[in-house]
């Protein structure tokens, strides 16, 4: 008896609950935006992050990036080339105006919500390394 209760009482510590399908909807908007959308420049997320950013990726120069499936839990982070901290959709943004070489949406546009929905579905069941490295 005290051996189901403890199991029991495991399982509910690390069951959670599916999104709702206001944030499943966000989650999939967000995810053909990842690989269809360009905002005005010549690529679209997907170029580099391969395989909707779950494997590691490539710039177009070449250099290996890592996948994205913990960067929902990593920020907020440091930034080396900007000299602040950066959260998520921080880094989102200057990724389409750096790697998309497009025009970022507004900081909490519908869009920009989207996309950092994906990305963050991206680490369900990861820790949380506030200033962790990318994996």
């Amino acid at each position: 008896m005290k051996k189901s209760i403890l199991l029991a009482a495991m399982l509910v510590g690390t069951a959670h609950a599916a999104p709702g399908p206001q944030v499943e909807k966000a989650i999939g908007e967000g995810a053909k935006l990842f690989s269809h959308e360009s905002f005005g420049g010549k690529r679209t997320c997907d170029a580099c992050h391969l395989n909707g950013g779950k494997g590691a990726g490539k710039l177009p120069n070449g250099q290996e990036i890592p996948s994205l499936e913990n960067a929902g839990a990593i920020f907020p982070r440091y930034n080396q080339r900007a000299k602040k901290i950066f959260t998520l959709e921080d880094q989102v943004r200057s990724c389409i105006h750096g790697g998309l070489q497009g025009n970022p949406p507004p900081a909490g546009d519908e869009k920009v919500i989207d996309l950092l929905s994906y990305v963050t579905s991206l680490s369900e069941g990861k820790p949380v390394e506030m200033d962790g490295k990318p994996r």
